[in-house]
C-alpha cells in the first residue's frame, strides 16, 4: 500500500477513542462488529464466513497482504508487493520489472528471496498472563518480563518452527495481548505480474489520487517440499465489475496506526520525528536520483529503491500537513479532553497523560541518537543491515530464549536466518551510497565532536568510510553470510570483514542506546498505555478497534464515489480511459501490452475502483470481497484523503483504491495471455 495521513479534509475524523463511527474500523478477527454491519447493511458476515475468509486470508512477509484464490496455492497480491522479488531476480539482460514476468508453466515460477506467506490459524487472548508477568514492576525490569514472557508463549506455543510461527501482538498500547499462530510457507514463488508501467500507470502524480488507471497486481504460489500447497480453502475468484453501493470487505493486515497517541506524542510527530524523516528522505532521493542520471544499467539497479522513497516521502508529507491542519488537530485534541473528563477522578485510572508527558520529555533529548546510532548504516545499506543482524545473533543465540532481543527469539529466528542468508543480489554503488549518506547525516546532526562519531568515522570521510566498508566486505556472498550464522560468536570474533568489525564497534553503543528507550520510555508509556485502554472501554464500552499493528484485520464499506471540491467523483474507471489519459510521455505512457492488444481490449471492463474501506499501509494487496465470499479487486492505494488514516477516518472523503478482477482476468486473457492461470481461476471458463 501507499498510505500514511492528510490535511484539512479530514478535520471531521473520528478517533479511535470513541466508538467507531459507520465503516470506521480496522477490526481483529475476534472482534468483527456484526451488529453493526448489519444495522448499517441490513447483513453481516456469519462465523463460516468469517472463517472461511481467515483461512484464505495471506500475510507477506515483505510487509504486504494477499489472499490464496485457487486450491493449488496460488496467492493474489499487488504488483507493488513483489517488485522486490522480480528486482531481485532481474538482471541486465533481463529486466523483469520493466517487462513483466509470465510463466509459462510451473516449472518456470520463480522463488521470490526472503519472501513467506503466512495464514493465521488462531488467536488467543493472552492480556491476563502478560499483564501479570508485568505486575508492578517498572522500568527496564517491566521490558525483560514481558520481553521474556512473550518469548516464552511464542516458543511453546509453536514447537514445529519449520511450518508454524507464532506471534505475541501488543494492542492498545499494552491494554491487551494476543497469541497469533500462523501457518507458514518458506517457498513463496512468483507466477504473473504486468509490465511496471501498466502497474504504475500515471506515477507520482496519480498515486493518492483517483482517477486511476493502474494494474497493481500479480500472483505468487506457495510451494512445500518443492509442491505447490493445497488450499482447499481459499476465495473464489469473481471477475465481474463492482456495483454501486454494494457492501465490500477488505481483509489484510493493516501496517500502523497511530489514532491512540496522546496530545504530547502527536506534537513530538509534528516537531521532532515527521519534520527530520522528510529532510532525510527527500536529499536521499535526491542524491539517489543524480546517480542514477544517465545510467541505465543504474537506473534499474537503483529502480526499486528509488520507488519506495519517492512513496515514503509523499505519505510523510502528507501526514506532515495533516497534524498542521488546525481543524483536524482541534478535533483530536477535544477526544482528550472527552476522555480526561470521563475518567476524572478515577484512582484506577491515575492521570496516565502525565506520565507519558514526563516520558515524551526524555526521549526529545536522546532521540537523534536513536535515528543515527542504534541501527547505524543499516537504514539504508543492505550490507550493513547483514552485519548488524549477523553481530548483534551472535550474541543473542548464546542467551537463553527468554532473554533476547526480539527479533531474536526462538520463534522469530527462521524469518531473521532465511532473509539472512536467502540469496539477494547488491550493488556496490548503491550501498556506498547508502552507508555515505548515512555517516554524513549522523555527522551533520549528531555534531564532529561527538564521541560516538569520532569513535566510528575517525579521522575518516563519509565516503571513504563508505568505500572501505562496501569495497572490502564478503557480506555480498549468502555462503558467506551463511558460515557467519552458523560459526556463532567465533565466527564474527574471528572475521576480518570491515562491515563486521564495524558493527562488532557500534553495538555496545546501540544496545545502550535500546536500554535506555526500554527504560525511561518504552516501560513507563506501556505501563500508562494499559491504564488508558482501561479507560476508554469504560467510557466507551468494549466495542473498539485497537491500532493497525499489521496483524489480521477486516474492514468493511461500500463502493461509493465522494465529492472533490463540489464535483462528484465517480468509483470506477474504465479500461478504455488508459488511453485517453495516455500522452506517450513517461509517467502517462502506455504500456507495450497496452499498445499491442488495444484491438483486443473490452474498454469498458471496469479497470480500478474505490470504496468507504477503513485501510492504511500493509493492507497493499488485500482482497476486496463481495457479499458472498468472492473477490472482486485487490485494494493497492487510498486516495490523497485517505493519508489522514493514521490519525482517524473520515467516510466522507477516505477511500480505499482497488483494481477489478474483472481488469486482471482481462489482462490475463488479452493483454498478457496466462491461460493456465484463466483456467486454474475460473475453472477452465475463461471469460469470452
Amino acid at each position: 500500500m501507499r498510505l500514511t495521513l492528510a490535511f484539512a479534509a479530514v478535520a471531521a475524523a473520528f478517533a479511535a477513542s470513541a466508538p467507531a463511527a459507520a465503516d470506521e474500523g480496522m477490526w481483529t478477527f475476534d472482534g468483527v462488529p456484526t451488529d453493526a454491519i448489519r444495522k448499517a447493511y441490513g447483513w453481516a458476515p456469519d462465523a463460516q464466513w468469517l472463517a472461511r475468509t481467515q483461512a484464505s486470508a495471506v500475510r507477506l512477509t515483505g510487509g504486504c497482504s494477499a489472499s490464496f484464490v485457487s486450491s493449488e496455492g496460488l496467492i493474489l497480491t499487488n504488483h507493488h508487493c513483489v517488485i522486490s522479488c522480480l528486482q531481485n531476480l532481474s538482471t541486465a539482460d533481463s529486466d523483469l520489472v520493466a517487462g513483466g514476468f509470465n510463466a509459462a508453466d510451473r516449472a518456470r515460477e520463480r522463488q521470490c528471496p526472503g519472501q513467506q506467506a503466512e495464514v493465521v490459524t488462531s488467536i488467543t487472548d493472552v492480556t491476563g498472563d502478560i499483564q501479570g508477568a508485568i505486575a508492578a514492576l517498572t522500568g527496564e525490569a517491566l521490558v525483560k518480563a514481558r520481553d521474556a514472557r512473550i518469548a516464552e508463549m511464542e516458543s511453546a506455543g509453536c514447537t514445529d518452527r519449520a511450518k508454524t510461527r507464532c506471534q505475541v501482538v501488543t494492542l492498545f498500547g499494552g491494554g491487551q495481548y494476543k497469541l497469533y499462530q500462523y501457518r507458514k510457507y518458506s517457498d513463496v514463488r512468483i507466477a504473473w505480474a504486468p509490465e511496471f508501467q501498466a502497474a504504475f500507470f500515471g506515477g507520482d502524480p496519480d498515486n493518492f489520487n483517483f482517477p486511476r488507471y493502474a494494474m497493481d497486481a500479480a500472483f505468487l504460489r506457495a510451494y512445500e517440499d518443492g509442491k505447490p500447497v493445497a488450499t482447499p480453502t481459499h476465495l473464489k475468484w469473481n471477475p465481474r465489475a463492482p456495483q454501486e453501493g454494494e457492501i465490500t470487505f477488505v481483509v489484510g493486515n493493516p501496517g500502523s496506526t497511530q489514532r491512540l497517541l496522546t496530545e504530547t506524542q502527536r506534537e513530538f510527530q509534528r516537531a521532532e520525528r515527521l519534520p527530520l524523516t522528510l529532510i532525510l528522505t527527500s536529499e536521499y532521493r535526491g542524491r539517489l536520483i543524480a546517480m542514477m542520471e544517465g545510467s541505465p544499467e543504474k537506473t534499474r539497479e537503483g529502480g526499486d529503491t528509488l520507488f519506495g522513497y519517492e512513496n515514503s516521502f509523499k505519505a510523510q508529507s502528507g501526514q506532515f500537513r495533516a497534524l498542521n491542519d488546525p481543524a483536524f488537530t482541534a478535533k483530536m485534541a477535544a477526544d482528550e479532553a472527552d476522555l480526561r473528563a470521563r475518567t476524572k477522578g478515577n484512582a484506577e485510572i491515575g492521570d496516565p497523560w502525565t506520565e507519558i508527558d514526563t516520558a515524551m520529555a526524555g526521549r526529545r533529548d536522546t532521540y537523534l541518537d536513536g535515528v543515527f546510532l542504534e541501527r547505524g548504516p543499516a537504514s539504508y545499506s543492505r550490507l550493513a543491515g547483514y552485519a548488524q543482524t549477523l553481530v548483534r545473533a551472535a550474541t543473542e543465540r548464546a542467551k537463553p530464549n527468554n532473554e533476547r532481543l526480539p527479533g531474536f527469539t526462538d520463534s522469530a529466528l527462521p524469518l531473521t536466518e532465511k532473509r539472512l542468508t536467502d540469496a539477494v543480489p547488491t550493488y556496490p554503488w548503491l550501498e556506498e551510497l547508502g552507508v555515505g549518506f548515512w555517516a554524513s547525516k549522523a555527522r551533520e546532526y549528531l555534531g564532529t565532536d561527538n564521541a560516538d562519531i569520532q569513535a566510528l568515522l575517525g579521522k575518516e570521510s563519509p565516503e571513504a568510510l563508505a568505500g572501505r566498508l562496501v569495497t572490502g566486505s564478503k557480506l555480498a556472498d549468502p555462503a558467506y553470510r551463511k558460515q557467519l550464522w552458523e560459526g556463532g560468536a567465533a565466527a564474527i570474533a574471528a572475521s576480518d570483514d570491515p562491515m563486521i568489525r564495524f558493527f562488532a564497534k557500534l553495538d555496545p553503543r546501540s544496545r545502550e542506546i535500546k536500554m535506555a528507550f526500554d527504560r525511561d520510555y518504552d516501560a513507563p508509556v506501556t505501563a500508562a498505555q494499559a491504564r488508558l485502554a482501561k479507560a476508554r472501554f469504560a467510557a466507551y464500552g468494549d466495542k473498539l478497534y485497537p491500532d493497525a499493528t499489521f496483524t489480521l484485520r477486516l474492514s468493511y464499506g461500500q463502493v461509493k464515489g465522494w465529492t472533490e471540491r463540489g464535483k462528484p467523483v465517480p468509483s470506477t474507471t474504465v479500461m478504455g480511459g488508459t488511453y485517453d489519459r495516455a500522452t506517450g510521455q513517461l509517467p502517462y505512457k502506455l504500456a507495450d501490452g497496452f499498445v499491442k492488444a488495444e484491438s483486443r481490449i473490452d474498454k469498458n471492463v471496469v479497470y480500478d475502483f474505490v470504496t468507504t474501506n477503513d485501510i492504511i499501509g500493509g493492507n497493499s494487496g488485500s482482497p476486496v470481497i463481495a457479499r458472498d465470499g468472492s473477490v472482486i479487486g485487490t485494494a493497492f492505494d487510498g486516495n490523497i484523503h485517505s493519508l489522514g488514516g493514521n490519525f482517524g477516518y473520515d467516510g466522507t472523503l477516505n477511500r480505499t483504491v482497488a483494481v477489478s478482477t474483472a481488469a486482471i482476468q482481462e489482462g490475463l486473457e488479452k493483454i498478457w495471455p496466462a491461460r493456465a492461470l484463466v483456467a486454474e481461476l475460473t475453472g477452465g471458463a475463461g471469460r469470452r
